[in-house]
């Protein structure tokens, strides 16, 4: 997660709003990529459990088939976006004098 923060202060060259739409950007992109990569592998596991289930044991799979879909694309959705927030609040900057009401100008006066 760290090295999300990484790659998006090189990207944004020390500007720090720029900074964090990257640390978003890039999150979002990763656990976007997370979920096609383990949505696509519990797809093909559970298809495989249908097929050995069906031909082997003779077990019908296919009744429950979209429960079991449902809840398993649900868990890693709520997972994923646990982690997004998590890597996003971890690499966040904000500066203080988003903060502060008065501007430096104000407070010299």
């Amino acid at each position: 997660m760290k090295r999300i923060g990484i790659t998006a202060s090189k990207i944004s060259k020390g500007n720090v709003p720029l900074y964090n739409l990257y640390v978003v950007l890039i999150s979002c992109l990763f656990s976007l990529f997370i979920f096609i990569a383990a949505g696509a592998t519990i797809a093909l596991a559970l298809m495989l459990i249908g097929y050995i289930g069906t031909e082997i044991m003779g077990i019908e799979f296919k009744r429950d088939w979209s429960l079991v879909m449902m809840v398993c694309m649900t868990t890693l959705t709520i997972v994923i976006a646990l982690f997004n927030i998590f890597a996003i609040l971890i690499n966040v900057r904000v500066s203080r004098a988003s903060f502060d009401p008065f501007s430096e100008q104000e407070r010299k006066k």
